[in-house]
C-alpha cells in the first residue's frame, strides 16, 4: 500500500473548480488505484515533466510523483490545462 499526500494547491486551487461528480470520480480513482499500484495504473510523463506520472480520469488528469512508498499528488485538472503549471 502506498501513502497518498496532497500538495496544498490541490485544496485551494484545483478542487474548487470541479463539480461534485468529478471530485467523487477522482477521489475513487486515487483511493482505488494510486494507493494500490501507482505505476501500474498511471503513465509516466516525458520531456520536461520526466519523473512525474499521470492518472487519467475521464477528461481530467491527476499529476503525481512516486517516492518510495509515498505518492505526492501535485495537480488535478482538465487535460487541456493541467500540464501548464
Amino acid at each position: 500500500m502506498f501513502e497518498i499526500t496532497y500538495h496544498p494547491d490541490i485544496a485551494e486551487k484545483d478542487l474548487p473548480r470541479l463539480s461534485r461528480d468529478v471530485k467523487h470520480k477522482i477521489r475513487r480513482a486515487i483511493e482505488g488505484k494510486l494507493v494500490r499500484a501507482p505505476e501500474e495504473f498511471g503513465e509516466p510523463l516525458r520531456r520536461t515533466l520526466k519523473g512525474y506520472w499521470k492518472l487519467r480520469v475521464g477528461d481530467y488528469r491527476v499529476i503525481y510523483k512516486i517516492s518510495g512508498r509515498a505518492v505526492l499528488v501535485l495537480r488535478i485538472g482538465h487535460r487541456r490545462e493541467v500540464y501548464e503549471r
